[in-house]
């Protein structure tokens, strides 16, 4: 079976072509691929690119997310609003254009920030901008302070394929995973699980096996993938390579958010490229090995970032998480053993093979080994994209490489990790950049990213912000989840109202997320709220 036979990417070219999908469209998909209507109309309801009430032959998508909502209080959705003559969330009578809320586009250091179509525009005034039509973003700020590891393409000029001859042709599986264990490497997507564990629990599945790059960055806050993906697409696939040479697997994918067509594009180049060097492929280097590559396409769900919510939609179902186990190294693309690694992750591969375990050990704090790229938001005088090594004082990162607030703005609180990350308040900020130090706040590490809040922010809109996310991007799975979170932004609505006794009352709600959901996505919506509790108590109804 192939990922380019499933529904969602049958819906994607209708909803291309039309502007909206019908139900003749769903039916007609379902006889095409002899599967069920209901599977189809699952899948066309469920991500926000196929809904067909988010459907225009325009389509713009205008960023909610916190980085932009921290840039302008959300003032730029109603003023796109007015500038197109729609509501986000449904289309003008001649169906001419249509308007979608999302959650993140990965401008976060120019926000705030849309995409009308695949042209991006960011920064003050989107409306006029929007007018205009040509492209008006700048490009991503981009540094390594330390060993440049992910960022050696890039800022360096190093080929990521240089020793993959070699390794295909003379390195065994387990010379390789070795080599990554020693390292200590651990994944950058939030989870931190040893990567070299999961290699190895893949290796010893039933064939055949599946690599998967996990490019569906949707943390509000976080372009770090987005960087990667654009800039240095060789190196992502790389490290798809080597992890395929590990686990013996012939086919890979890279699944990329629908909200970074750059990257799309970027990811198709790089494949064509790489295959036609001999580096993907048949008879890889003249060996007997194979490694095919397909790039897949998201259709914008942010829980779809989920590993078992992400194998779903590259089935061309719902993006919904399932219980584990079985662990997806056991059963997971197709019932078949699969290794979801993110992007960034992918990304260190290369590093580790040319350079060696110990040089990457020595980076960071053991066992946090590494570096890490961190991502600053729009309020920073130095926005950007910073590679550091693991275990840099947060404080270090915003006053030396963020070079504090712009504009003579104060700080009142930071955005640690996205959503699900958490909130530190100014006098919290000589933790260091590590998840077991950050766990002693509540906070979690995530991607990394770095949301700056000055103090214009009223933390009863901020409160009732992350619970709308939680709220809006919940899959819907699980009950605690589902229900746990509207009746969260119902609370938030009542605390925005004054109502002191609607903070009590979510304590008991964070303790059933916190203990009853069935993924890290509710699991770990219990923790940003009560970081933000914490760092805002002075300043929320008693």
């Amino acid at each position: 079976m192939s990922v380019a036979t499933s529904a969602i990417e049958r819906l994607q070219d209708v909803a291309g072509r039309a502007g909206a999908i019908t139900e003749a469209d769903e039916r007609a998909t379902a006889t095409e691929l002899n599967v069920p209507v209901a599977a189809v109309h699952g899948a066309a309801t469920f991500y926000d690119d196929l809904a067909r009430t988010r459907r225009g032959k325009r389509h713009v998508r205008v960023c909610e997310g916190t980085a932009c909502f921290a840039a302008d209080g959300g003032r730029h959705i109603n003023q796109v609003e007015q500038a197109l003559g729609v509501s986000a969330g449904s289309r003008r009578e001649d169906e001419s254009v249509s308007l979608q809320a999302v959650r993140c586009v990965g401008f976060c250091y120019a926000a705030p920030a849309l995409l009308d179509g695949t042209v991006p525009h960011a920064g003050p005034n989107l409306a006029d901008k929007l007018a205009r039509g040509t492209p008006d973003a700048p490009p991503i700020p981009v540094a390594a302070i330390s060993e440049p590891v992910v960022l050696a393409g890039i800022v360096e000029g190093e080929d990521p394929w240089q020793h993959w001859p070699e390794v295909v042709a003379s390195w065994s599986p387990q010379k390789l995973i070795a080599e990554i264990e020693a390292s200590g490497l651990r994944g950058r997507g939030g989870a931190g699980y040893p990567v070299a564990l999961k290699w190895s629990a893949a290796a010893s599945g039933r064939v055949p096996r599946y690599i998967v790059g996990n490019g569906d960055e949707g943390d509000p806050g976080s372009f770090c993938d987005r960087v990667l993906m654009e800039q240095d697409p060789h190196r992502v696939l790389a490290g798809l390579a080597y992890a395929a040479h590990a686990v013996r697997a012939e086919q890979g994918y890279v699944y990329v958010r629908s909200e970074y067509p750059a990257a799309l594009a970027s990811l198709h180049a790089a494949v064509a490229d790489a295959s036609a060097a001999g580096h993907l492929g048949r008879n890889l280097h003249g060996t007997t090995r194979s490694f095919e590559v397909e790039v897949v396409e998201g259709a914008g769900s942010y829980v779809a970032g989920e590993e078992t919510a992400l194998l779903h939609a590259l089935e061309g179902r719902r993006g919904a998480v399932r219980p584990r186990p079985p662990y997806p190294t056991s059963s997971g693309l197709f019932g078949a053993p699969t290794v979801v690694n993110n992007v960034e992750t992918l990304a260190s591969v290369p590093w580790i093979v040319g350079r060696g375990a110990t040089a990457f050990a020595r980076l960071g704090r053991a066992p946090e080994t590494g570096t890490k790229l961190v991502c600053l938001n729009e309020a920073f005088t130095a926005p950007g994209a910073y590679e550091v090594e693991l275990g840099i004082p947060i404080r270090t990162i915003i006053d030396e490489l963020g070079a504090g607030l712009r504009d003579g703005r104060r700080l009142r609180s930071v955005q640690v990790g996205g959503p699900l990350g958490g909130f530190l308040a100014p006098e919290d900020l000589d933790v260091p950049l590590l998840e077991s130090a950050l766990t002693a706040y509540g906070v979690a590490l995530g991607h990394a990213s770095l949301i700056a809040i000055d103090d214009r922010m009223p933390a009863t809109e901020l409160l009732r912000h992350v619970w709308r996310f939680a709220a809006i991007e919940s899959c819907g799975t699980c009950a605690p989840c589902r229900i746990g979170s509207d009746r969260g932004v119902r609370l938030a609505e009542r605390v925005l109202a004054g109502d002191a006794s609607a903070l009590a009352e979510q304590q008991p709600l964070l303790a059933t997320l916190e203990t009853a959901s069935m993924c890290a996505f509710g699991r770990g919506v219990p923790g940003s709220i009560r970081s933000l509790l914490r760092v805002y108590a002075a300043e929320l109804p008693t």
